[in-house]
Order: structure tokens, then sequence, then C-alpha cells
């Protein structure tokens, strides 16, 4: 290759060991150490029970991007498959929209809470410094390769499934030590008058911290033998992550009250404080912070690995879909996905937009699944892996109801995203429509 020209095509370096660990990674994350006990505040002593409703509904779903994954393994993700479904340039730029900002506000919310672990075991650093020191050092992986963002991937997930295998560990001991009895009587009065509302109502809120499986398409290109790898990736990432997910939650109400959880703004380290008061809190505060990492590093990838595949597509000005020379990386997409984060990050409306997010990537599942029905009708010959179409219509009507339990704010603010994608939509179509007599000429 000569040292200016630009690389074309991405280098696959996934196997299926690497992209489990890759998909678990960004399934964990950040959300079990954060809403464990906000759930505990909706559906009290059965937390555990909304976790299990709300992998259930998550798993429809993955089964519909196991298959779109297994029939078109392309960066893109789901912008390219509602493409593939409708053909329909419009609607494929505007999903992308909306998983690009999912991805952007999620890095910009992370960043934020990021910060916030590091100030508490080193106070007096400015947030906004750690925000764009973080920033600085995702993008140099990020620009480095896959390779380097997988292996830091590796190191972060090694760290936070560690941090969880010790809430199991010592709530574990806490219990079998003769301390089961040492839950508080209202807990168990709070378990009886909980009804199944509460339990779905939970899990509407549970199932937020599954979100991550459906990022594994969009690094399908560096995948090796994709159509298999992919879909067993996520089956595989979700199954695990969702036993995690339910144990963690189950042991973490036994140990402290559903009220104390739900009071709780580290939930998980104040269980670890209850089950095994010598336990270091510094050294569990690093393990939530290098969760959050993780997250925000898999946002990343997601982020310009969408960019180029739908510029690649040409839904997006081809400009972005160059790769490094050297690297072979998205390196242009940086420069939008970068400031845009920072901006967020530092905005202070973070919490604001994290409810919005949330309702986007439900209305994106719905897609998703209304792509696959459209897909499987039209060419129903089975691809490697493959679902009956019941699935996906199963899928699409949980992900629906799941919408109707969204806060009206959070509608409003998905909706405003909607048209700002949409405003953007227009006025590229009338600038390529004003382009195109010159280009007659």
């Amino acid at each position: 290759m000569e040292p200016n020209a630009e690389a074309d095509s991405l280098k696959r370096v996934f196997g299926l060991p690497t992209l489990v660990i890759y998909g678990i990674g960004d399934i964990l994350g950040a959300g079990i150490y954060a809403v464990v006990g906000r759930i505990a505040g909706i559906s009290g002593a059965l937390v555990w029970a909304s976790f299990v409703v709300a992998m259930v509904v998550a798993a429809f779903t993955a089964l519909s991007y196991a298959e779109m994954g297994s029939r078109f393994p392309k960066s893109g993700g789901v912008a390219y498959f509602v493409h593939r479904a409708f053909r329909t340039d419009w609607l494929s730029t505007l999903v992308g929209w909306l998983m690009f900002c999912t991805c952007v506000i999620s890095m910009a919310t992370i960043s934020r809470a990021f910060a916030g672990y590091v100030i508490a075991v080193a106070s007096g650093i400015p947030d906004w410094s750690i925000v764009l020191a973080l920033f600085a050092g995702l993008t140099f992986v990020n620009f480095r390769g896959m390779k380097e963002s997988s292996a830091l991937n590796i190191f972060c997930t090694t760290l936070e499934v560690s941090g969880l295998i010790t809430v199991i560990l010592v709530s574990s001991f806490f219990l079998f030590g003769g301390n089961a009895g040492t839950l508080a009587a209202s807990s168990v009065a709070a378990q009886q008058a909980i009804g199944w509302k509460s339990v779905v109502e939970g899990a509407a809120l549970a199932f937020y911290a599954f979100i991550g499986f459906e990022d594994l398409v969009n690094v399908a290109e560096e995948v090796k033998n994709p159509e298999r790898n992919v879909p067993r990736a996520i089956i595989i990432a979700l199954s695990v992550a969702g036993v995690i997910y339910i144990l963690v939650s189950w042991l973490s109400v036994q140990v402290l009250d559903p009220a104390m959880l739900a009071a709780s703004k580290a939930p998980l380290l104040d269980v670890v404080r209850r089950a095994q008061p010598n336990f270091p809190p510094v050294i569990f505060t690093i393990i939530a912070a290098f969760a959050v990492l993780n997250t925000a590093l898999l946002n990343f990838v997601t982020a310009s690995r969408l960019i180029y595949g739908m510029s690649r597509e040409g839904l997006l000005p081809a400009w972005f879909s160059k790769l490094h020379p050297q690297r072979s990386t998205p390196y242009r997409t940086f420069l939008v996905i970068v400031p845009l984060a920072i901006a967020l990050a530092v905005s202070g409306t973070i919490q604001l937009l994290a409810g919005a997010t949330a309702t986007l990537i439900l209305v994106m599942f719905c897609l998703v699944n209304l792509s696959l029905i459209v897909i499987k009708r039209r060419t129903p010959q089975p691809s490697a892996f493959h679902v009956p179409i019941g699935v996906p219509v199963l899928a699409l009507l949980l992900n629906a109801a799941l919408i109707a339990f969204a806060s009206n704010e959070s509608r409003l603010l998905g909706l405003a995203f909607l048209v700002v994608g949409a405003l953007l939509i227009v006025l590229r179509n009338a600038l390529m429509k004003n382009s195109l007599p010159n280009s007659g000429e």
C-alpha cells in the first residue's frame, strides 16, 4: 500500500470469544452500577423480577438482531437494515441519525458519571477537565484501531465483571454467614405489597441496562465469519449479562432494604459496604469508573462505525467513508462525534437527555423488528441464522408497550430529536437537488 493511499476495508480482528467479551462489556457497562437502586424504588424487593421481564423483552429483539446480523453483516447496523427493508434513503438516514444521537448522548452522560467517580477519589479536579481528558484518551484508542479498542474493552470488561462478582461473593458470604435474618421486616412487607404492575414498570427501566447487544452488528465487518459469529455472540452475551443482573439484583435486596437501596447514589458500593465493611471503598469506586469508561468506549466505536457505514451506503457525504491509510480506522468521523459529545457533557442537560435516549432506542428497536418482518416476507429463504416471523412480531409489540411506560418528557425530547433529524434530511435533499444542474453542465 502506498503511504498516502486510503485503506479500502476494515480489518477482521474479532473471533467469537473476543466478540462475546465485547458484547458482555457493552451490555453490562455502567447500567447495573446505577439503575438497580432506582428499580428497587419501583418494584421493591421484586427488583430481580423486573430484570427477568426486561431480559425476556430484550431477548426477542436480540433474536431479530441476530438474524439481521447474519443476513447483512455490514457496518451501519439499524440504518442499513431499514434501508434494505424499505429502500428509502430518508428513513434510513433518519434512523441512523437517531442511533447516532443515542450513542453520543450516552457518551456524554457516561463521561459525567466517570468524572463523578474520579472526583470521589481525587477531589478538587474540575469535572470539565476530566471530561476532556476522557474524550482525548478515547479518541486516541479509537484512532489506533479495533485491536487496541478491543484490548481496552477486555481490560475494562474484566474489571467491571470483577466488581459484580465482588458484589455476588460478599453478599453471599453475608447471607450464608448467618445474616439472612437481618433483612428488615419492612422489606418483606414491601415485597408482599408490590404488584405485577410495579414489576413491569421496573422492567421498563431495567430494560435500559440490557442495551448494548445491538452494537455487535455495527462491527460485523471486523468479525471473522460474521454470518455465524455475530448471532451466536449476541445470544451468548445477552444470556451471560442477564444471569449476572438477576443474581446481583436479588442479592442486593437481601443485603440492603429496598428503600435504602433506592435512596443510594452508589447502590452497589453501599451493598458491598454493608456486606463487608472492611472492603476498601476506593477499590470498588475505581472498578465502577472503569465500567463506565468501557461503556463510553463502546459507544464511541459504535457511533464511528455507524457514520462510516451510512457514508459508504451513500446516506451521508462520502468524505466520512475514508479510512486512515495506516490504521484502517474511520478517523474522520471523530471530528463530528467528539465535539458533539463534549458539548452535551458540559451543557448540564445530560440527565434530561438520558430519558429521551432510552425512548429513541425503543423506537429504533421497533423499526428493526418491522424491517425484519418486511424482509422475511420479501425473501423467505433462511439465512445462516433465522427465527420464526412471530419473533419480530412479538418483539415489536413488546417494545411498543415499553414505550408506553416512558415519561411524557422523554417522549417529547425524543420527538424533538426526530424533528431535528427530519430538518437535517430536508436540508440535505434540498442541497443535493440544487447541485444537480451544476453537475450536468
